[in-house]
C-alpha cells in the first residue's frame, strides 16, 4: 500500500509551553520529524512531518494522538502528498 507523507502544525496551549518537552512528548509517540515554527510574541509551534498507510482513517488517528498530548491546543493539518 502506498504512504502518504503528512505535516500538521501543532500550536502549545499558550506561550507558557515548554515547547521541548511538548517535542518530545511527540517523538515518544510517533515516528515523525519535528520543527520548531517561531508564530509571534514568544509562540512558537512544531509543525511535525510523519508517514502514513494511505487508507481511511490514518490522518484523524493522527490528529487525535497529537490532540492527546498534553499542552497541546490546536492541530491543524498544513500537506497531504503521496509518495512515490
Amino acid at each position: 500500500m502506498a504512504k502518504v507523507m503528512l505535516t500538521l502544525r501543532v500550536m502549545p496551549e499558550d506561550v507558557n509551553v515548554d515547547v521541548q518537552i511538548l517535542k518530545k512528548e511527540i517523538l515518544s509517540r510517533i515516528k515523525a520529524s519535528v520543527e520548531e515554527v517561531p508564530i509571534a510574541f514568544g509562540l512558537v509551534a512544531l509543525n511535525v512531518t510523519t508517514l502514513v498507510e494511505d487508507k481511511e482513517g490514518e490522518v484523524e488517528k493522527v490528529e487525535k494522538i497529537l490532540k492527546g498530548i498534553k499542552g497541546v491546543g490546536e492541530v491543524e493539518v498544513l500537506e497531504i502528498t503521496r509518495t512515490l
